[in-house]
Formats: C-alpha cells, structure tokens, sequence
C-alpha cells in the first residue's frame, strides 16, 4: 500500500482541518480513555518540492466496537475499519478512473493511490512522545510484509495543556479545549529505513482546497440494518450478497445486493443509494447463473449487470423509510409474476 518515502528524508505534511476537528472531537468524548483512529490520504510525489513527496491527510476511520479504551490501553477495532477503508478506496478508484469527484474536477496532482498513512491515538497526561510500545507496535507493522507499510505517521493527542504560542518549523499543534486550556496535537513519522520516530512538521489547510471522500455508507454505518435486512431476506429463502457498483455513473458507488431462490430461473439485483433507506432501492433482473464457492463474485456480478434489465417500480409502489428491502423484493416479484417458493416463510412457521 505504501511506497518508498525517499530514504530517510521526512516528507512534507499537510493535514486537512476537518482531520483535527474529527480529531478534537473523538478525544474530547474519551476524556478518561485513550483512543485513536486510522488516517487516509494520499501521497503525492515531490515533482514540485525538490524531490520531497507530500502527505496529504485528508479523513480519519474510527473503530469498530471491538476496539479496546482504557486508561492506559489502546487497540484499534478490526473488520469495520477496513471495510470503510475499502469503500472509501473503491470511490477513490472510481474518481480516478472518471477524472472527477463530486463537484469538481481532479487535478493530475491528485491521481495517485488512497492509502492508509497511519494512525493517531491520545496519551494520558502529557506524554507528546511515542512510548517504547508504542516504537514495538510501529515496527512490528512495518516488518510485517502483509500489511506493505514503508513509513507510518504517529500523531500524539494530549490534553489540558496550558495555551502555548506555536511559532514556525515545530511538529506539534494547538486547539482550544475550553476552560483556559488546550489540546495538543504532536506530529510523529517513522519509515521501515530509520527505525526510529523523527518529529515531522504539519501545515493546516482548509477543507475545500483538498480533495473531500464520500460520505460512509448505510450497510457499514448502521450494520445492524444490514443484518436486519440479511436476516430477512434469507428467512425467505432469498441467497443474498453484496456488491459495490456504479449503476448510475454518479458517485458515490451504490450498495447493490444480488438476490435469488433456489431453483429459480433469475436473480434480482436491488440497487441501494448510500443513504438507505432515506432514498428508495431500485431493482434489475437477470437470468440465472450458476455460482460456486470458487467463483469470484465480482466477475459473476459483472455479467449479471451486462444481462440485466431494469425494473420499474410495481404498481402502487411507495417508497418509505420504514419500508424494507424484503417488502420491495416480494413487491418486485408479483410484478413480475415470480412466484416464491412455498418453503419460504409460511412453512418456516410450521411446528
């Protein structure tokens, strides 16, 4: 995911202000705990600062629940974090490819990869510094070859520092925490050549003059909605899997579900904006593929869409955000004359 950051020179830094403020924000909820979260951004090579690439932070990916706070004890959450990462590389991949993202085009500066740049997380006391455990951790990531790191950036979040004057050239930032003290925000960077934490020097720009992510999507902000839904579909005797795609050549990519029974001779694609269920599904219907384990779904879901068909809304059909996606599908198939198997759920109710 990373490359080389020209030996051992620290790279230039920028941080986007909507960063610190999310920052700020989760640090003043974990008053007593410590916390963090994973940093996204880009890593723009130094064509125009005499060789030095630039790293640009642009959003932060909180954890998941199985995150552990403690007074003293921070450890990142797993599965969530990385299917966010994943949707917000997906977009950036598809806003390359599209040479735009929302509202604006993209500049050719910014047409290199999304990557993970590193993490944050808050200390107790006034600890600015990584600890020796923290130095183990960072490392253990970068001689990891699975995870492809060639450099981290540590941020340090300290709390109820007196206010400060920050002049030029330090590594550290100040934000107003209320009653007359401030959070302190100090800037780490170690790459897999030095082995060693080197202080590096942040600069703050305004949120509109780099490149904005797409907002997190219904299924991974609410997973409990997704699980909801999944659970109804299946007790229908529906097969389900998720896919992200461009059905509308808009950004952001929507969350697209392929459903069918068994037996059946179709599939019925359910098309999802990002904010479901505040915008209504919509549907296509394709002829049935046989899948195996081995199969990749992606490519399976590619040939479905080349052969699907749109479907209009059934008769009468209104849309609301109490409604579900089974409610629709059963809509869906009347219209179409698909007739459910018998096994579905009236014979799940049978003793």
């Amino acid at each position: 995911m990373m490359r080389s950051l020209n030996g051992r020179r620290v790279p230039n830094l920028v941080m986007a202000q909507r960063v610190l403020d999310r920052m700020a924000a989760a640090a003043r909820h974990y008053i007593e705990d410590e916390t963090g979260e994973a940093m996204v951004g880009l890593v723009v090579p130094g064509a125009h600062t005499n060789g030095v690439p630039t790293l640009y932070v642009l959003d932060t990916i909180s954890p998941d629940s199985s995150a552990v706070r403690q007074m003293h004890t921070f450890q990142q959450g797993d599965e969530l974090q990385y299917d966010m990462f994943e949707w917000l590389n997906e977009n950036w991949s598809h806003y390359r490819e599209k040479g735009s993202y929302p509202g604006k085009p993209l500049a050719a500066k910014w047409n290199v990869p999304l990557s993970h740049l590193g993490d944050w997380h808050k200390q107790p006391g006034f600890m600015i510094q990584p600890s020796g455990g923290d130095l183990m951790t960072a490392l253990n990531m970068l001689d990891d070859p699975e995870n492809g790191f060639d450099f981290l950036l540590v941020p340090i979040v300290t709390l109820g520092h007196p206010p400060t004057t920050v002049g030029a050239g330090v590594n550290f930032l100040m934000m107003p925490q209320g009653a007359g003290t401030n959070l302190r925000v100090d800037f780490w960077y170690i790459d897999s050549q030095s082995r060693m934490f080197q202080p590096i020097t942040p600069a703050v720009y305004p949120n509109h003059l780099l490149p904005s992510l797409p907002d997190y999507p219904w299924h991974l902000v609410y997973p409990e909605n997704l699980n909801r839904e999944y659970s109804k579909l299946q007790n229908d005797g529906l097969f389900t899997s998720v896919v992200l795609w461009d059905a509308d050549d808009q950004p952001p990519l929507e969350i697209c579900l392929m459903t069918a029974r068994v037996g059946a001779d179709h599939i019925l694609i359910i098309i999802t904006p990002w904010d479901y269920p505040k915008r209504a599904p919509q549907a296509r219907v394709a002829p049935f593929i046989h899948m195996t384990e081995d199969d990749d779904m992606f490519e399976i879901f590619e040939t479905l869409w080349e052969q699907s068909k749109p479907v209009n809304d059934p008769p009468g059909w209104k849309w609301s955000p109490e409604s579900d996606l089974l409610t629709y599908v059963r809509a869906v198939e009347a219209a179409l004359g698909i007739k459910p198997e018998a096994s579905s759920v009236e014979n799940k109710e049978q003793p």
